[in-house]
């Protein structure tokens, strides 16, 4: 199972956000960090990866198949799309929210399995204690995390997490990202987080691409991208990479 872009051309009118983006075949079990400044083209990547937009040129395939000529049902059933920012309005509650997740591909009756599943995902994702909670009257943070478990409790060839960590203090930041990472391997399955901070990306991917209006920069395992030019140059920081025991 890999997956691979080519080519991803996108604008909004007459704004360009993607040019040519596309990246090598990512491999199985392994989590893939997309890095880059605010503006720089990660969520329409991942929303043209997930079909939610018709890019003007380029290709995404996914073990070999083109995903454009899949139906829009098989295409969300194989790649499992979380975006940064999620709405619940109806009176719903968490347990509610992530069993809609676990049933939305499987028709609606719903099983004890699916019961036992639902609250397994919620423990999972350190959540178990909101099940009751109403979805619209939870933080920023507890939000996410609900997101997660939603996206994690599906069965996909391969998971896009649009900035999973952003709302989330320090200790759940490494907890989400762990989960991830451990589901992704469990599941030999394709994984791409969008993220902001090197840190996290250094420190739980296994292969980074570094995205810089709308072009891909640089693509590689951390130890070539994160000391590579091209990254100070596209944050126009100065970077200095220290590395300790874990």
């Amino acid at each position: 199972m890999t997956l691979t872009a080519q080519g991803i051309n996108f604008a909004y009118g007459e704004r360009t956000i993607l040019r040519e983006a596309g990246f090598a075949p990512l491999q199985p079990g392994q989590l893939t960090a997309l890095i880059g400044p605010n503006a720089s083209g990660k969520s329409t990547l991942f929303r043209c990866i997930a079909g939610l937009l018709k890019p003007s040129a380029g290709e995404v395939y996914l073990n070999g198949i083109n995903l454009a000529t899949l139906a829009t049902r098989e295409r969300l059933k194989r790649v499992c799309f979380m975006p940064q920012f999620f709405a619940a309005n109806a009176a719903l509650t968490v347990f509610d929210v992530v069993m809609m997740a676990q049933k939305d591909l499987s028709g609606w009756r719903v099983t004890t399995r699916d019961m036992e599943a639902v609250g397994l995902a919620l423990h999972d994702a350190g959540i178990g204690h909101l099940s009751e909670a109403y979805f619209s009257e939870l933080s920023g943070g507890q939000s996410q995390m609900v997101s997660v478990a939603q996206a994690l409790i599906r069965r996909s060839d391969a998971y896009l997490f649009d900035e999973p960590s952003s709302a989330l203090d320090l200790h759940h930041q490494l907890s989400v990202l762990s989960q991830i990472k451990q589901a992704v391997a469990e599941r030999e399955a394709i994984g791409i987080v969008a993220l902001h901070d090197l840190n996290l990306a250094a420190r739980f991917a296994d292969h980074l691409i570094l995205l810089d209006q709308g072009r891909v920069r640089a693509e590689g395992a951390p130890a070539d991208v994160l000391p590579h030019e091209d990254l100070a140059a596209t944050y126009a920081v100065q970077i200095e990479i220290t590395q300790g025991p874990r």
